[in-house]
């Protein structure tokens, strides 16, 4: 099917993505622009904000605010493809110089890593077969739910999940969507970009069965690197304003930008 189709380059791309030598991560926007380039680590497994396209390269909405950031900052963009699991440690370890890579904020990771303003956002759901009656998180005993390891919908199901409930843990998206459309699990964690793919795939079968929360999502950086952060934040402030950034949601989402991710950080 389509979705699994364009969920799925992601294992591959990353694998080649590993095995490339990577230069050290720049600490300093001037030291990225001595350089000449910049190197972001991206999902490429979860449409439309991240996708591998028809040419074989990195799409979708986070590779566009990618490009508009080096092409603000006077470099060259080199995309490195990452997985949910690795992409903090792709950061910390300097494989990459900064993620914009659909990662929601949240107290945890922000323990890690450091967040810009919100650039997009997206709502998590429990999603699945139409047929059950899926109300709140008690419903959830006795299913199995698939979720893709290390995501906030993973984070989010545990958190709620009853006494009995199976979460079954998947390396991405891509194999979390399978198992649903298989009958491998009848329910998975998704968020509304997901949920709108498989309803375009299968209309009908699933349905959303209630909301576990809005997530903001950010530019990432390494701790500590208070210019790079105040540059991406000047540079996102500036792009709300012109009416970039809600041009590209349109284009990718179909939507406007939601009122909390618009909003500046001035």
């Amino acid at each position: 099917m389509a979705i699994i189709r364009q969920l799925a380059g992601a294992g591959a791309a990353a694998l080649l993505a590993a095995t490339l030598a990577a230069p050290a991560a720049a600490q300093t926007p001037e030291e990225i622009q001595g350089r000449g380039t910049i190197n972001i680590g991206m999902l490429v497994d979860f449409p439309p904000f991240g996708l591998i396209n028809q040419q074989g390269q990195p799409d979708g909405y986070d590779a566009d605010v990618a490009k508009l950031l080096a092409e603000d900052m006077g470099v060259a963009l080199n995309i490195v493809p990452v997985t949910g699991p690795n992409r903090i440690p792709y950061l910390l370890s300097g494989q990459v110089d900064i993620l914009v890579a659909s990662l929601g904020i949240t107290p945890e990771r922000a323990e890690q890593v450091d967040f810009s303003q919100p650039y997009a956002g997206i709502e998590i759901f429990v999603f699945g077969d139409a047929s059950l009656e899926i109300d709140d998180a008690e419903d959830l005993a006795g299913h199995n739910i698939a979720v893709a390891r290390a995501s906030t919908q993973d984070t989010s199901i545990t958190a709620i999940a009853p006494e009995g409930a199976n979460i079954q843990r998947f390396d991405d998206d891509a194999s979390a969507v399978q198992a649903l459309l298989s009958g491998q699990t009848p329910l998975m964690g998704a968020s509304n970009v997901v949920v709108a793919q498989i309803e375009a795939t299968v209309p009908g079968r699933f349905d959303t069965k209630f909301s576990l929360q809005q997530q903001s999502q950010g530019i990432v950086t390494r701790p500590g690197q208070d210019e790079m952060m105040s540059y991406i934040n000047d540079f996102l402030d500036r792009i709300k304003e012109s009416g970039e950034l809600n041009a590209l949601h349109e284009q990718w989402l179909g939507a406007p930008l939601p009122e909390f991710v618009a909003e500046t950080g001035a």
